[in-house]
């Protein structure tokens, strides 16, 4: 399983891939290799592997300054499968329950395999140096003083570039209060959260299809469940047959809030602008039919489009899927009554599910999202009918992806100006805590149990 790890980790730093495209099907091989007369590969060889994986991208950075401490070069240097093997052995060191002889033996035997002789005696000397400390004595000794250089101090604590601390500091408002809870939520791993679509499956369905202790209701959502013991999802016949999904409980709180938000006049036509890969627009079909309403779900990328027929196969209801481009869209001016734009974004607020973003992300990153941004919340606008009620959304809490993209496009900041009013979108999440001042919502990793995602809803009034 560690070799299979390492060609995980290999994948994501040569290929830009993302470990939850990865990972499964080198998963499946093993698992199939195994039912054909190969080796051994269990229940328990997956798990490790996985952790192995996403416990190495969640610590990497912290994992790095410790290992720059025990060679004798420049950790840009050191070649990065040779890097990639370090971390792994890292992890199993200071991360896991693994003993230190065998995490340090199984390291250098998998660098032998990968890498060759020499380059495991380098690997064997480097872990043997941080085996001589446990994770605690390690971070007293590379991360600076808190008083001295806070950010520093806290990006090497809990893994995490220095400019992305920043921003989410800015984000929670610069005070001292949850920034070390919000990196630490970050680096846990999060649990499966299924979604039940209405009309076709319910919450109480999934629960007695996991079985007793294996899953609990979500905490916000009505159509949430949460897998306490793992389990694959697909296993469940109400996700093989798209009545239930995969979907975290704050990406469900964003279709809810979009539809339960007040609405004068019609109530027939929906629009997912930015619908890929589609567990927003599922939900919002399954809601959208049980109003008599149809949705129309827009995705640029046709590989992506395909994605969203996929997880919209069988809705009771009219539906439309297209490849299109929301910035420039096909569809006539203030054609929709409620329009959803879940716009592209550096994903900051996802990190527990892709660590390895906060590694890929760059601070530039966030100006060449925003011309994107803007365009789109402006065509949503301008394709909602007057009085109707746009959803801006974006899995981001960084200021400068969520209230300033609102804010800049109210006032015709780089574009013409378009007459909309806020929403409180508050009241229509009850019972959720915690939300921000208004009339937009935030969403928190550790103050929710969901991703960090932001929520403006506006009325077009002209």
């Amino acid at each position: 399983m560690r070799i299979l790890a390492f060609e995980a980790l290999r994948a994501v730093d040569e290929r830009d891939a993302y470990a939850n495209l990865v990972l499964p099907p080198l998963l499946r091989k093993a698992r199939e290799s195994a039912e054909a007369g190969g080796p051994r590969f269990d229940a328990r060889d997956a798990a490790l592997a996985t952790e192995l994986v996403y416990g190495t991208l969640r610590h990497q950075g912290t994992y790095d300054a410790i290992i720059a401490e025990c060679v004798d070069r420049p950790l840009r240097e050191v070649d990065p499968p040779v890097l990639d093997v370090l971390n792994l052995g890292a992890h199993q060191l200071l991360g896991t329950r693994i003993p230190t002889h065998a995490a340090v033996s199984a390291s250098v035997e998998l660098a032998r395999v990968v890498l060759g002789d020499g380059r495991a005696k380098f690997v064997n000397a480097v872990l043997r140096r941080i085996a001589a400390h446990d994770l605690d004595g390690w971070l007293e000794r590379v991360a600076p003083p808190y008083d001295e250089d806070p950010e520093e101090h806290l990006g090497v604590r809990h893994s995490h570039p220095r400019w992305v601390v920043s921003a989410l500091w800015d984000a929670l408002g610069g005070g001292s209060s949850g920034i070390e809870e919000l990196l630490a939520a970050d680096n846990e791993r999060p649990e499966v959260t299924l979604v039940a679509r209405p009309g076709r499956s319910t919450a109480g369905e999934l629960l007695d299809a996991v079985g007793e202790g294996s899953a609990v209701p979500g905490r916000w959502s009505p159509y949430a469940v949460k897998l306490t013991e793992g389990g694959e999802p697909g296993a469940l016949e109400a996700v093989r047959e798209g009545r239930a999904g995969v979907q975290d409980e704050g990406s469900q709180l964003v279709a809810l809030a979009l539809a339960n938000a007040p609405l004068e006049g019609e109530d027939r036509r929906w629009l997912d602008g930015c619908a890929g890969p589609g567990g927003k627009a599922a939900l919002l079909a399954a809601l959208a039919a049980e109003r008599g309403a149809a949705l129309l779900a827009a995705e640029k990328q046709p590989h992506r489009a395909r994605l969203v027929a996929r997880a919209l196969a069988g809705n009771p209801g009219p539906y439309q899927v297209i490849a299109a481009d929301g910035t420039r869209p096909p569809w006539r001016p203030g054609a929709f009554d409620r329009v959803l734009v879940d716009v592209p974004c550096t994903g900051l607020g996802a990190l527990r599910r892709r660590p390895e973003a906060r590694w890929r992300r760059r601070p530039e990153d966030l100006d060449g999202f925003a011309p994107l941004q803007r365009g789109l919340l402006r065509e949503a606008l301008a394709s909602a009918r007057i009085g109707g009620v746009v959803g801006y959304a974006t899995c981001s809490p960084h200021p400068a992806e969520t209230r300033a993209v609102v804010e800049d496009v109210l006032k015709g900041r780089g574009g013409p100006a378009v007459a909309a009013e806020w929403i409180d979108a508050r009241p229509l999440l009850p019972g959720v805590p915690e939300l921000g001042d208004g009339p937009d919502i935030q969403l928190w990793p550790h103050r929710h149990g969901t991703d960090a995602m932001y929520l403006a809803l506006l009325r077009r009034t002209g």
